[in-house]
């Protein structure tokens, strides 16, 4: 099972200072060197963290896929097709969400989703679809032509009792199951975190994991290196990790 690593909340404690670090790009090749697939960033329309700086030199640095979480907005549209990331992921959003709040609805903004992804392919930019774990919504995507959908696993992360959580892990079971019998590349992400992962790891089908917070989180008391090869030993326990010289990290 592969781990993208998203570096949003680097991003958000350097702009909780309007300064130049800790930079998010430094975070990425340090995930890189730990060990993770990918690299995971959201350009926000309000640049609340990433911003188009980071982006175009993520997008130059990294040795793994880079994986441009995105909404549909022509503008945002337009940076992508300027920049040509391996990979976009379209995800809804809100102005005044904390975080993303649910997955991409298919049904309601089709159109739009399908304008977007055709302008993305024109530049061979690779599109995931973030939605929630609902055939509806896997049916849609078949029919837009995508190969990879990311399903939203927040409800399942946010349940307060063992109840809850334990069907929220049997509906995505089931999402994972039609999306890979329907050939689907399948990750899963939102709200995942160290306590709550491992049951996943034991759904045949999940393919990758994208996990931001809970990481970033970690790093402050053990390094992001660390942070990173915990949630790899998790997902993963007999991955042996590449290591990926860093001395251009601490060039003057």
């Amino acid at each position: 099972m592969k781990l993208g690593i998203n570096i949003d909340h680097v991003a958000t404690l350097r702009q909780s200072r309007q300064i130049h670090y800790p930079d998010p790009v430094v975070a990425a090749l340090l995930s890189e060197h730990a060990g993770c697939d990918s690299i995971v960033a959201h350009l926000r329309e309000d640049r609340r963290h990433i911003n188009q700086r980071d982006v175009e030199l993520l997008n130059v640095v990294l040795g793994i896929p880079f994986n441009l979480e995105m909404s549909i907005n022509k503008q945002i549209v337009a940076i992508a097709m300027k920049v040509r990331p391996e990979k976009v992921t379209l995800v809804p959003e809100k102005r005044k969400e904390l975080t993303t709040e649910g997955g991409l609805n298919l049904t309601l903004h089709y159109r739009r989703v399908k304008t977007a992804i055709e302008k993305l392919a024109s530049r061979d930019i690779e599109v995931s679809l973030f939605i929630d774990p609902v055939r509806s919504q896997i049916d849609k995507a078949k029919s837009l032509g995508v190969r990879t959908i990311e399903l939203n696993t927040g409800k399942y992360s946010e349940s307060k009792t063992v109840g809850t959580q334990k069907r929220e892990l049997e509906k995505i079971k089931k999402a994972v199951q039609y999306a890979h019998n329907k050939g689907f590349f399948v990750a899963v992400g939102h709200g995942l975190e160290y306590e709550n992962v491992r049951p996943l790891t034991k759904i045949k089908g999940i393919q990758e994991f994208n996990i931001g917070h809970a990481i970033v989180s970690r790093s402050v008391f053990v390094g992001i290196v660390e942070a990173a090869r915990e949630m790899i030993s998790l997902i993963d326990p007999q991955r042996k990790i590449k290591k990926r010289n860093i001395s251009i990290l601490y060039d003057k």
